[in-house]
């Protein structure tokens, strides 16, 4: 049998791709692979410093809306939509897991956020009959003991199920990217109760095949590298 090594072309040569946070850890790995696989990327950060960028502020519709509208404008469409965009969970004050405030607040930063970029991309997708949407959340939607952390990933999963089925059959995709710790150094050794580490640049490989066309994945929470050990869910 013959052992093919060529290049596997995710047919995202001149795509638009919209990465929200794309100047962040995740973000910026995500938008370098879009790029190798010949996208045309914007990123979105709330501060937009680079010349190709656009200021988004995840927490602001008026923001949100701003920012598509100026990309719509400029490419004429968006077929790809990644947010990686949400306070980092080192943020979180772990004395407040249970704090209904910072719950509130967590929920808000990353669940509402990615809501409310997908709200203003979807609909233009849906007239284009073609799209994909991916939102990286976390394997703490898998794990019990802290309410904060649980709540802002498992929000974010129902979210893009809604979403995912709402745009079922319109040529629109949306998932969720479940990273466990993200480091530049993985361990290769998993810990009973624990996900698996995994590095920017596989998570972003995942994304590129997420975002391409030939991907027909939809209403799916991926979990990157391995899933939490000892867990089962069905």
């Amino acid at each position: 049998m013959r052992e093919y090594r060529g290049r596997v072309d995710l047919q995202l040569s001149n795509r638009i791709a919209l990465v929200v946070g794309g100047n962040g850890y995740i973000g910026t790995a995500v938008v370098d692979r879009l790029r190798q696989e010949g996208a045309t990327v914007v990123v979105a950060s709330r501060s937009a410093a680079s010349g190709d960028g656009v200021a988004l502020d995840t927490a602001d519709q008026d923001s949100v809306d701003a920012a598509v509208a100026s990309v719509l404008d400029a490419h004429g469409r968006i077929d790809a939509v990644v947010v990686t965009a949400a306070p980092s969970a080192r943020t979180l004050d772990p004395a407040k897991k249970s704090d209904p405030a910072q719950v509130a607040s967590a929920i808000d930063g990353k669940a509402l956020g990615f809501l409310r970029v997908a709200n203003a991309v979807l609909p233009h997708q849906r007239q284009a009959g073609f799209g994909r949407v991916v939102v990286i959340s976390g394997q703490n939607a898998y794990l019990s003991g802290n309410i904060t952390a649980s709540l802002r990933n498992t929000a974010t999963s129902v979210i893009a199920k809604n979403l995912a089925d709402e745009y079922a059959g319109t040529g629109v995709t949306v998932n969720v990217v479940n990273p466990g710790t993200v480091t530049d150094t993985p361990s290769p050794e998993v810990q009973r109760g624990a996900p698996g580490d995994s590095t920017p640049q596989q998570i972003a490989d995942l994304v590129a095949f997420l975002a391409s066309p030939l991907s027909v994945v939809s209403g799916e929470s991926i979990a990157i590298a391995h899933r939490v050990l000892g867990q089962i869910t069905i």
